[in-house]
């Protein structure tokens, strides 16, 4: 029976590839300009396809921790708005019960979640790859504090928001989950429905710096 690519052979039955594609594809001639400007205030680039897996349990339940700790490296941080890191995946608190796992490197889609599942699943948790929904981006330079300022409600002066900690915010009407790394410079975790509209209105924050 002919379907819709004209092809007699069932979809579930044809080898599939997949293509990756970065979410801020359509932005990618601005970040190149901005790159060429070689600004010591301001810089941003994309960190793609890197594995990002939400996590549910309960810290009170031991084999949860257990197997999380066993498969990611590191157990879940308990203190709100932390950081936990292994030798390849930082772990971000989201809740008392919920984690955002980030790979430490770009990977195939799925090999975080193929390999903790299984580990959680007799456990009252759960453990979903989230990565083709979001993006992780770069920020960095002597005034990246102020152009994140511009946009974020947050205090990011570095003796109250400093690298190990973690918060879930807003720039403009994206949301965000920002971790600062050193003083000068933020990594941030946003959502893919939001990357290029994140992407233009962080340019233009920043627009008006000195190089």
């Amino acid at each position: 029976m002919w379907n819709e690519t004209r092809d007699p052979m069932p979809l579930a039955e044809r080898a599939v590839s997949v293509n990756l594609e970065s979410p801020f594809i359509g932005v990618e001639d601005l970040l190149k300009v901005q790159d060429a400007r070689g600004s010591k205030a301001f810089a941003m680039r994309e960190q793609p396809f890197r594995d990002l897996v939400n996590v549910r349990g309960e810290l009170s339940d031991a084999a949860f921790v257990e197997a999380f700790e066993r498969t990611v490296g590191c157990r879940p941080p308990a203190a709100p708005n932390t950081v936990a890191r292994s030798a390849n995946y930082d772990v971000l608190w989201l809740g008392p019960d919920e984690w955002l796992v980030r790979s430490s490197a770009p990977v195939p889609a799925g090999v975080l979640e193929a390999k903790l599942a299984p580990e959680i699943g007799e456990c009252y948790a759960a453990a979903v790859d989230v990565g083709s929904g979001y993006t992780v981006v770069e920020v960095e330079g002597t005034r990246v504090r102020d152009v994140l300022s511009r946009g974020c409600p947050l205090d990011l002066h570095p003796s109250l928001f400093k690298p190990g900690q973690c918060a879930q915010s807003l720039y403009f009407k994206a949301s965000i989950v920002l971790i600062p790394i050193a003083a000068d410079r933020y990594e941030l975790v946003v959502r893919r429905s939001f990357a290029d509209y994140f992407c233009r209105i962080m340019l233009d924050a920043a627009a008006s710096l000195a190089p």
